[in-house]
């Protein structure tokens, strides 16, 4: 991935779902769960989770390829944990990921597989900045353009 900057739109659908729109060809719906929205699609919770999850499983795949350690199979599952903060207010806490790899001929790429297990978490570019938090910057703007929160 290059550096750079990519910009996603969503738009309010009905009550709770939203539109997204990842790129010019791929939309995603998300929704909250009931009682709050109907659970037509994914919340942010279980998307961020997704996100941690495709990173680390991509990261590690490249790695092997790189280190030309071929797998047949890689399954991942993320756990997440949400609880309530000291102001009473649900988080995400913490996640859990387990990746099952079913690799060709793993006693002979022994090496090769413990060296990007040593590296492929640094790579993964979403766990990192979850890791180490990121900076978001918040804009709220009424009808008229005016910025009514933030910025």
């Amino acid at each position: 991935m290059a550096d750079g900057s990519f910009t996603i739109s969503m738009e309010q659908i009905n009550d709770f779902e939203f539109k997204v729109k990842l790129d010019k060809n791929t939309e995603l719906l998300m929704d909250e769960p009931e009682p709050l929205g109907s659970g037509k699609g994914p919340n942010a919770s279980r998307v961020l989770s997704a996100a941690i999850g495709n990173c680390l499983s991509a990261s590690l795949l490249f790695c092997l390829q790189k280190a030309r350690v071929y797998t047949k199979i890689v399954k991942t599952e993320i756990t997440t944990e949400i609880n309530r903060n000291e102001k009473g207010r649900l988080r995400v806490t913490g996640s859990k990921v387990k990746i099952n790899v079913e690799i060709d001929q793993a006693e002979t790429a022994t090496n090769r597989i413990s060296k990007c297990l040593e590296l492929f978490e640094d790579f993964c570019v979403v766990t990192q900045a979850v890791r180490n938090g990121i900076n978001v910057d918040v804009e709220v703007i009424d009808q008229n353009g005016k910025i009514i929160h933030g910025a």
